[in-house]
């Protein structure tokens, strides 16, 4: 799994706006509207010299903000059960979505994103138009109160919220060109600064308080006040605009539309890429990194994977390449070049036994890295523990395995590949509790095996090394998981490969019960995405 969402656990809107007439004493100060299904911000400037409040330079502005927090004891939950990886391993991205209304659009914008500094309640108010749902000193925030409880009804330190807005704290800014786009960014560092200390934890004064979405100071509305302060519920902003932004809407966590509730989207890319199935003999033909080749073993232990209890995480592991599965000849530091550290390259194989080292990879799950120069059509690789300084025969074997060796050659002519591809243990019916392993298997499509290759051998899959998967709602084509390609999106959806071919998991969870979905597939081959014809249905319920 390389994909988890967290929908938000509150959110509102808070604003000073003007209600009908535009008269000053009838600002929405103290309305709520943590109950809608839209969530909206917007910038609005002397607006109230066309009604009872005439004097723009005295205070005619209205804004509108959003907050919104997420369950940072859930992300912490999956982290300590090993759902999501530990930090530097993943990346998190705030997502919300365009909600599209019938009023003007705030072009060529940029929205404000900073942590809240202050506890603040979702309340229960609806009316996004007249904001008669105030919340007269009871729960839900406002642009004055932020909370209400046993204790007493709590302030904002300044009206419309309060923010870490100091040197030093995290700040994130989203463009919108047109208006009407939806809202990503990544938000790695505020959110490993939370799960550092927990859900509650005030570290650093960025316990989780959510964050606040607003327009960027030069963009919300200009307002000087003689003070130099808050004047009322309008905020002092020299740097502000002389125009009018009017409204960008978001739909809330209280929407209809299951896919476009806001939500914190980890994605990390978990692929493995075993060449038993896809290796190569170095060759003058290929780089460095081409030359290398790496191979898995898997310690399956009734049905699960699990550690081989001799071999910690940072203990090696050793391989040694034979000529037969009996062990015969050796291959000896000649043919044999192995991945030693980060970054420093292929270094021959050393010690009197020859062996390569190798290392712990995920849950019951061993890796190798090496290049080797054979002619032979299949190697045997044999896996120990111990010490490379220990003869082979004092060592503890754990498997010996078959690797089909293949040559690189060059051509006169430029390959435009075409493969036929499918899942092969799709389910026509899911539950949103499952997380299957998708098989994939490919061929190329002017494949054409003789009658002895169809009665005597099972057929080999192409190995697509990069490979990615998106899904989407089929009765609308709404695309729920994009492919993760580029450097943008860290490969979260690139599929692992193995002997058997390609393979992903996917938590259905994802998905919402009662829709029919679709995959489809997108190959990167000679520089350029080729998105694949086949699309493979299912449904969840």
């Amino acid at each position: 799994m390389t994909i988890k969402r967290f929908f938000a656990d509150r959110d509102t809107t808070i604003t000073n706006a003007f209600r009908s007439g535009l008269n000053e004493d009838l600002r929405g100060t103290g309305s709520n509207m943590g109950a809608s299904d839209v969530l909206e911000t917007f910038s609005i400037y002397d607006q109230g010299s066309r009604g009872k409040y005439t004097d723009a330079s005295s205070g005619s502005t209205e804004l509108s903000r959003i907050l919104v927090r997420f369950p940072v004891s859930d992300i912490s939950a999956s982290r300590d059960s090993g759902s999501i990886p530990t930090s530097g391993n993943v990346n998190f991205f705030m997502r919300m979505y365009n909600a599209r209304h019938a009023f003007t659009l705030p072009r060529n914008i940029k929205l404000t994103i900073l942590a809240v500094s202050q506890s603040w309640d979702e309340g229960y108010g609806l009316d996004m138009e007249e904001y008669s749902d105030e919340t007269r000193d009871g729960e839900g925030a406002n642009w004055i109160n932020a909370l209400s409880n046993s204790s007493g009804v709590t302030t904002w330190a300044t009206k419309g919220g309060s923010f870490h807005t100091a040197s030093g704290h995290i700040k994130y800014t989203a463009n919108f060109t047109n208006g009407y786009e939806d809202l990503e960014v990544n938000v790695t560092d505020l959110m490993e600064h939370w799960l550092l200390g927990g859900d509650n934890h005030n570290l650093n004064g960025k316990e989780n308080n959510g964050v606040g979405i607003f327009f960027t100071s030069s963009q919300e509305a200009y307002f000087s006040s003689s003070t130099g302060d808050t004047t009322g519920s309008i905020l002092h902003n020299t740097a502000g605009a002389k125009r009018t932004y009017y409204t960008k809407k978001f739909f809330a966590s209280g929407s209809e539309f299951f896919f476009k509730r806001p939500h914190v989207e980890a994605r990390w890319d978990s692929s493995t890429k075993d060449d038993r199935g896809n290796f190569y003999s170095s060759s003058s033909l290929m780089g460095v990194l081409d030359n290398l080749n790496t191979i898995y073993l898997y310690n399956n232990v009734r049905g699960q994977l699990k550690d081989i209890p001799n071999i910690g995480k940072y203990d090696p592991i050793y391989v040694a390449l034979y000529t037969s599965a009996s062990g015969g000849d050796q291959f000896t530091t000649a043919s044999v070049y192995n991945l030693k550290g980060s970054g420093s390259g292929l270094q021959q194989a050393v010690g009197n036994e020859n062996l390569i080292t190798g290392g712990w990879a995920a849950s019951g799950t061993y890796s190798a890295s090496f290049a080797l120069t054979t002619t032979a059509s299949t190697i045997y690789d044999r896996w120990y523990s111990g010490s490379a300084g220990t003869a082979l025969g004092s060592l503890t074997v754990y498997h010996t395995g078959a690797i089909d060796t293949q040559q690189v050659s060059a051509s006169l002519i430029n390959p435009t590949p075409q493969y036929a591809s499918k899942i092969t243990n799709l389910k026509s019916v899911y539950t949103r509790n499952e997380t299957p392993k998708l098989r994939l298997f490919v061929r190329e499509k002017d494949w054409s095996p003789n009658l002895y290759v169809k009665a005597t051998s099972q057929v080999k899959p192409k190995i697509i090394e990069d490979a990615y998967y998106k899904v989407y709602r089929e009765i609308d084509n709404l695309t729920v998981v994009d492919y993760g390609t580029g450097s943008v999106n860290l490969g979260y959806t690139r599929l692992s490969f193995d002997i058997s071919g390609s393979q992903f998991d996917f938590d259905m969870s994802l998905l919402e019960r009662g829709y029919s979905y679709g995959i489809k597939f997108v190959y990167y081959i000679n520089g350029q995405y080729h998105e694949q014809p086949e699309t493979f249905k299912f449904r969840v319920e």
